[in-house]
């Protein structure tokens, strides 16, 4: 840590969000709905939203590859990033919540500019074309991070942005006990993209830790 680094209390973070756009009520009753179906409350937090929809819009983004819909949250704040032509391909494995996020996304104002394909993330990704996508954003079963991303540097072109969520391994990445197999698999994740020659990237504090890589021209 550099001598002007700040460390980051609760504090800071709750100032973080109180001055962050908050989300607005559509998807407010998005994610309560969800809750009231069985889903899991783990999409992304408001203000990690926020500041993905500030890197789409800078890098210009128009089309983007998810993994991981859930109640389809996140694919709906990346679609209100992109431009009216840009359009969010959003991979799910689970059939209830490709159902949901369907019917919200068919509620919502970017209707025509999402996407859900079902099936598993290691079945689909390989179905998209090379350099098809300005950016991506992992949020699905860990373990298999390693080859998402292995397909993602495929799919996104040169340029382009690699966005990863849980890089704090749901607050246990530095736990000293046994560890599940999620979050040995999210450790051994951000030691390779640390670690590989072909991306620029970074963990940024927000939500649960999100990686921001920048693919090379």
């Amino acid at each position: 840590m550099s001598e002007s680094s700040t460390r980051l209390s609760q504090a800071h973070y709750d100032y973080i969000v109180a001055h962050t756009q908050p989300q607005d009520e559509f998807l407010s009753e998005l994610r309560r709905e969800a809750k009231q179906a069985g889903i899991p409350s783990i999409s992304i937090s408001a203000e990690q939203a926020s500041f993905m929809q500030i890197l789409l819009k800078g890098a210009r983004a128009k089309q983007v590859v998810e993994v991981g819909t859930l109640a389809g949250y996140s694919a709906i704040t990346m679609a209100r990033a992109l431009p009216a032509d840009g359009h969010v391909t959003t991979v799910e494995f689970e059939p209830k919540h490709a159902d949901f996020a369907e019917a919200w996304v068919k509620k919502s104002d970017v209707a025509g500019k999402v996407t859900v394909k079902r099936g598993a993330g290691v079945d689909v990704l390989p179905t998209l074309p090379d350099h098809s996508a300005d950016a991506a954003f992992l949020d699905a079963d860990k373990v298999n991070y390693s080859k998402y991303l292995v397909e993602v540097l495929r799919i996104v072109r040169p340029g382009g942005l690699i966005l990863v969520d849980n890089a704090f391994a749901f607050g246990h990445l530095l736990a000293e006990e046994e560890v599940s197999e999620s979050v040995a698999a999210i450790r051994a994740f951000n030691d390779e993209v640390h670690a590989h020659a072909g991306l620029h990237g970074v963990i940024v504090p927000l939500g649960d830790g999100l990686w921001v890589a920048h693919k090379p021209d």
